[in-house]
């Protein structure tokens, strides 16, 4: 199978893995990944710039497909000097007089906000975890986005009460290809190449029967010729 496909991606999603298995199915299948702010995820997929992508649930899905791949947990990130230094786990009560960053950007949705609130809100994570790095305020990020936005003079454990972001794969449902969406499906899903629930594979061209050889019938039986008696002396 020839062609392109473009897979966009959301800061803290990985696909490498997904591109190795694509490249081994469809080598002559081009895969272009392009990395994406999460405002702009979704109107890439629709304005046709991207063929799918991977971004995070809930968020905008007019005229989209998602398929739910995984849930990520959500951390409190804050410095390595902070009270909460000991901790293994926090819950929402435990952020109560502390001043939560909410960025622009946010992968999480709130019912409502925990803490006290910040004077504005940062434009990005990246912006966030700076100013939590300066020892001011807290800030809850899916853990793969605290992987992203790792220091060292900052520490995250788990949120136990926080909202959680979903990773999904999402592509138009009007899909012009679709082909190459299942094939992205089922490898995102971890299907094997010889699922039924994917495209069929390409069938294994025929080996021409090998010739066989004439079989040799069981060599006839010699008929065995009676012993011949010898002449009978006659006494004297």
């Amino acid at each position: 199978m020839t062609g392109s496909f473009t897979l966009a991606y959301v800061p803290g999603v990985t696909p490498g893995k997904w591109a190795r298995v694509w490249q081994d199915r469809l080598p002559e299948t081009e895969l272009t990944l392009v990395q994406v702010p999460v405002a702009e995820a979704a109107a890439k997929v629709r304005s046709g710039e991207a063929d799918a992508a991977l971004l995070r649930l809930p968020g905008d899905r007019e005229d989209l497909h998602a398929i739910p791949l995984y849930t990520e947990t959500s951390v409190v990130v804050f410095p390595k000097d902070h009270e909460f230094a000991a901790a293994d786990e926090l819950s929402l009560r435990d952020l109560a007089e502390h001043v939560l960053w909410q960025p622009l950007d946010d992968a999480l949705e709130w019912e409502t906000v925990p803490g006290q609130a910040p004077v504005e809100r940062p434009e990005t994570t990246a912006d966030a975890v700076q100013i939590v790095a300066a020892g001011v305020g807290l800030l809850v990020v899916p853990q793969s986005l605290a992987r992203l936005h790792h220091r060292k003079d900052l520490k995250y454990v788990p949120l136990t009460d926080a909202p959680q972001s979903r990773v999904a794969l999402s592509f138009p449902i009007r899909d012009e290809n679709p082909e190459l969406i299942e094939h992205m499906i089922g490898i995102v899903r971890g299907r094997t190449v010889n699922s039924t629930r994917g495209p069929a594979p390409e069938p294994a061209k025929k080996q021409a029967p090998r010739p066989q050889q004439q079989r040799r019938g069981p060599a006839p039986q010699q008929k065995k010729q009676p012993a011949k008696r010898g002449k009978t002396r006659r006494g004297r």
